[in-house]
C-alpha cells in the first residue's frame, strides 16, 4: 500500500511560480517511478512530468522548459517546480505512482493561474 499526499497548490498570477510537493509512504520510495498529472475542468487527466527511480525525467511539451520535476529520496518526496505559469496551467494536480501492478494517486491540489 502506498499513500501519496500533495501540497503547495494555490492562486498565482500569470508569470508567477509555485512548487508542489508530494510525500509518499513506504520505505522503498527510491524504487518508485513518480509522476505529476493534471486535470482541468472538462478535460482528461494528462501527464505533466515524470521521474524514474534512476532520476530520468520526462515532460509534456506544454510545460517543457517551465516546469521541473525532482525527487528527494531521503524525504520520500517528489516536487514539481512550476515557473512562468499560464492561465492554461490551471488544473487539479495529482501525484502518481505504480507499484506491484497497482496505480496510486494522491488527493490532488488545486492550481489556479489568474490575474
Amino acid at each position: 500500500q502506498v499513500q501519496l499526499v500533495e501540497s503547495g497548490g494555490g492562486l498565482v498570477q500569470p508569470g508567477g511560480s509555485l512548487k508542489l510537493s508530494c510525500v509518499a509512504s513506504g520505505r522503498i520510495f527510491s524504487r518508485y517511478a513518480m509522476g505529476w498529472y493534471r486535470q482541468a475542468p472538462g478535460k482528461q487527466r494528462e501527464l505533466v512530468a515524470s521521474v524514474t527511480s534512476g532520476g530520468t525525467t520526462n515532460y509534456a511539451d506544454s510545460v517543457n522548459g517551465r516546469f521541473t520535476i525532482s525527487r528527494d529520496n531521503a524525504e520520500n518526496t517528489v516536487y514539481l517546480q512550476m515557473n512562468s505559469l499560464k492561465p492554461e496551467d490551471t488544473a487539479v494536480y495529482y501525484c502518481h505512482t505504480t507499484w506491484s501492478g497497482r496505480d496510486y494517486w494522491g488527493q490532488g491540489t488545486q492550481v489556479t493561474v489568474s490575474s
